[in-house]
């Protein structure tokens, strides 16, 4: 069963959240940190802090008295102060448990970055068996993933984005998003999805170094190779070009990566596995009495040759350290650390190999050092390393501020944590934010990970009010067919729309207990205000569309935003699937009969043969009608309700129901009443139709907790949905 619930407030935004307390009419919104994409009179900002002792372990206990906040300088009034404990989170927990015990802002994110264009295909083949250990077997539950990989030819590719579903990551690193290799009937636009939940949860469960060659695994070993030495020979084109300058390009490209990251809430680790570039190039040769050409310059220097040395040997180039310098503040600002994998150990070493490991290492630890990471040399064993390491954000500090002077420029503020520790404590924090900045300036992969961020962490966006119902209707013994139903609010999704045409991105994702994908839906729906704008206005978009599940406990992501404005609403809710083999007693949550015309009502869109297949759920005696995801009842009016249930058996029945306020407390009034029993046709599915006054309501929302008892046997079948009395 799942039903719309009000989650817990955090103020849901980032490792910088920018969090609007009032806008505007015409605000444009977007879910957005740190760079807001909202008019806003007030804004907050969340700052994660992480603190260890001089072992590198974390320092609990610090109250929000021993820190201070500096924005530009300026000291700021802390008015929020949170502490996450990782270690403090039980693994029996579930996923929704585990889901919302973070904000997006103090959740850690990782993202594997594959370096294609200076690493050999043999040796990313081989870094992948780390890589998928290291996700696997190491990360803590509540930690995001994501996978890319990057060349010159292409750029950054994003195969899969920031997720709890390890085994989509596992098939991710399998296949470095080779797409004759990867199998999905409808693609994904948010990437969370990129393979059959089938294939992916194998993935997941499975080691490449398990297996023997002639096995499947071999097989997909093999055409990811093919994959990247076309990839390779697209790179070997290049190198015609001066080297300086695919490091540029390099440089350049990697920069735009972190700009895109920036709109992700909390740190990013942004693990980089490559075999680098020639670190000379950059810094100049170190000092080497072996190396031929250092000696030829500290000759041609003794004897006063100096037009025969290029400086760049010895100092390294400028225009290039200037790019790469560029590249490194992006990430920073992003904050983003940058934890390098030197993947060439993987090879057999020969003298000129090790030479080659050397230079390219130099690279490696000058892009890491300068972000606050670490160079790791045995890629084998990077993730029991970087585990380590790691340990030093279990715990975060999240401060919150309202800067006292911002301007929507989209202009970068700097920041500065200053805090009254134990003897020997280092703090680290993030070095500042981006001011708000219209959301039609971003770029669609901005755009995309905003989505993707909103839904992975699965915290309520209040600015575009959405209701959610969701219920188990029972196909076979396996499977269950799921309709949601997602009401948005109109006059907040019209809100700063300045066109005639109105696009809606609708987006549903269901995860089970382990945070593995099981199905989505997502809609593109285009609306001609013309038409419908008036019926928008009145009341709002009311969609429908379903999932297909088996027996087992999940947890509903759903997102909605206007395509032109940004604003976006996001809900999560429990949803449990009954094993229907079981032919056990179950109940579905009540579904009040609403009005059709008050909604302006758009199904999904689905293929000519399976729309044919299809059955729509919601009927009482052969009748159609739409049931509300959040009902509206006034005093005095009377709402009609549908009761479905499996295997209830034929004695009577006796209904019984308890309204809860918002606190959960009981609440006297309201009128319950069990109107007639129906013949459905269908062994083991009965309809009951019933009715519901809400007689001596005051406004507000409250829960209706129905229970149906068989009076012969005394089992009682419960279940709830949330409603309104509104207050005229």
């Amino acid at each position: 069963m799942v039903i719309d619930r009000p989650l817990h407030r955090r103020f849901p935004f980032l490792a910088l959240a920018v969090m609007p307390l009032a806008t505007v009419a015409a605000a444009q919104t977007a879910d957005r940190d740190p760079r807001f994409e909202d008019t806003a009179e007030v804004i907050e900002v969340r700052v994660p802090v992480n603190v260890v002792d001089r072992d590198g372990l974390p320092v609990r206990g610090l109250t929000a008295e021993q820190f201070e906040i500096f924005d530009e300088g300026e000291r700021q009034e802390i008015l929020g102060f949170e502490v996450f404990d990782l270690e403090e989170l039980e693994p029996g927990e579930s996923r929704s448990e585990v889901d919302r015990a973070l904000p997006s802002a103090a959740r850690r994110h990782f993202l594997l970055l594959f370096d294609l264009s200076f690493s050999s295909p043999s040796a990313l083949l081989r870094a992948r068996r780390a890589a998928r250990a290291f996700v696997v077997d190491t990360l803590h539950p509540t930690d995001l993933v994501a996978v890319a990989t990057h060349s010159l030819e292409t750029g950054s590719q994003l195969v899969v984005t920031f997720t709890p579903d390890r085994g989509q990551v596992a098939r991710a690193i399998d296949t470095l998003g080779a797409p004759r290799m990867l199998h999905l009937a409808q693609r994904d636009p948010l990437r969370f999805v990129i393979d059959d939940p089938l294939n992916s949860s194998q993935a997941a469960s499975s080691d490449l170094s398990d297996l023997q060659p002639d096995s499947t695994v071999n097989q997909l070993t093999q055409s990811v190779e093919a994959y990247l030495r076309v990839i390779g020979k697209q790179v070997e084109r290049m190198e015609k070009s001066f080297a300086r300058g695919r490091i540029s390009s390099w440089a350049n490209s990697m920069g735009e990566l972190a700009r895109y990251l920036d709109s992700v809430k909390g740190r990013k680790h942004v693990v980089f596995l490559s075999e680098g570039f020639d670190g000379r190039l950059l810094l100049g040769r170190q000092p080497d009495g072996e190396d031929l050409g250092t000696q030829t310059d500290m000759r041609n220097l003794q004897f006063g040759n100096f037009w025969m040395v290029d400086t760049d040997d010895i100092f390294g180039n400028a225009g290039l350290q200037s790019d790469v310098a560029q590249m490194l503040e992006e990430f920073r600002r992003a904050d983003c650390v940058i934890q390098t994998v030197d993947i060439s150990g993987l090879r057999a070493d020969t003298a000129a190999v090790y030479r080659a490991r050397r230079v390219g290492q130099d690279a490696l630890f000058y892009v890491a050092n300068e972000t606050g990471g670490a160079l790791f040399e045995d890629a084998n064993n990077f993730g029991e390393q970087l585990e380590r390491l790691l340990a030093r954000s279990n715990v975060t500090y999240l401060l919150t501020f309202r800067p006292s002077r911002l301007e929507a420029d989209g202009s970068y503020h700097r920041l500065r944590v200053r805090a009254d520790l134990p003897r020997g404590s280092r703090i680290s924090h993030r070095r500042g934010y981006y001011a708000p900045r219209p959301y039609e300036e971003l770029h669609p992969i901005e755009r995309s990970l905003l989505a993707s961020d909103a839904i992975a962490s699965v915290e309520e966006r209040s600015d575009l009010k959405l209701n959610v119902l969701a219920a188990p209707f029972r196909a076979n013994d396996d499977q269950a067919y799921v309709p949601v139903i997602v009401e948005v609010d109109g006059p907040e999704l019209v809100a700063g729309h300045q066109s005639l045409e109105m696009a809606v991105e609708f987006y549903a994702y269901v995860t089970d207990r382990h945070g593995a994908m099981k199905d989505f839906f997502t809609q593109l729906v285009n609306l001609d205000l013309r038409r419908t704008g008036d019926l928008l206005r009145q009341k709002g978009l009311k969609y429908y569309g379903h999932l297909t599940l088996p027996p087992g406990d999940y947890l509903i992501r759903v997102l909605v935003r206007n395509s032109e404005t940004g604003r976006s609403g996001v809900k999560a809710a429990p949803l449990e699937i009954p094993a229907f083999e079981l032919a056990a007693p179950t109940l579905l949550p009540p579904f009040f009969v609403e009005g059709a015309a008050e909604w302006l009502l758009v199904r999904e869109r689905l293929p000519e043969l399976e729309r044919q297949s299809v059955v729509y759920p919601f009927t009482v005696n052969g009748q159609p009608y739409v049931p509300a995801a959040l009902p509206a009842l006034r005093v005095g009016d009377e709402a009609e309700m549908c009761l479905v249930a499996y295997n209830l058996g034929d004695g009577d029945l006796r209904l019984d129901g308890t309204i809860m306020a918002e606190d959960g407390s009981s609440v006297d009034g309201g009128a319950l009443a069990l109107i007639d029993r129906t013949v459905t046709g269908i062994e083991g599915l009965d309809k009951l139709l019933a009715t519901f006054r809400p007689d001596g309501l005051p406004a507000g929302r409250y829960t209706l907790q129905v229970a149906l008892t068989d009076l012969g046997s005394g089992s009682v079948q419960r279940n709830s949905i949330p409603f309104e009395v509104p207050l005229n």
